[in-house]
């Protein structure tokens, strides 16, 4: 496993998505079941002259970076998505994990993203 990103072709996220729910009736561990229906949804609300299903959403992070978590976030019922944006040290060769947990928790790294071509 690698401690960098790299982006995946949307043809490749598509082939593994429809060969989970062929297989398995689930998109990412999500069962089809529970995917947010917004025929059902109790929390529509007009925002911007537009309805939406869900105000629910992601803030942004690593996670909002990697196509696997915007569309669980989307099946989950999430509408409103904050994106990553880069950040322009993004060359830093930090060790991983990140995260320093000797007698407290706290990120100690700046964190590598993935550049928009």
């Amino acid at each position: 496993m690698t401690d960098k990103f790299y982006p995946i072709s949307i043809k490749h996220l598509l082939k593994i998505i429809l060969n989970e729910y062929k297989t398995k009736n689930s998109i990412f561990g999500i069962p089809d079941e529970i995917f947010f229906n917004p025929l059902n949804s109790q929390f529509q609300v007009k925002q911007f002259n537009q309805t939406i299903d869900s105000p629910i959403g992601v803030a942004a992070g690593p996670h909002s970076q990697m196509a696997q978590n915007i569309v669980a976030a989307w099946l989950a019922g999430s509408r409103y998505i904050e994106l990553k944006t880069i950040q322009t040290l993004d060359e830093l060769e930090i060790a991983k994990p990140c995260i320093y947990m000797q007698d407290e928790g706290y990120n100690c790294e700046w964190s590598q993203e993935l550049k928009v071509k």
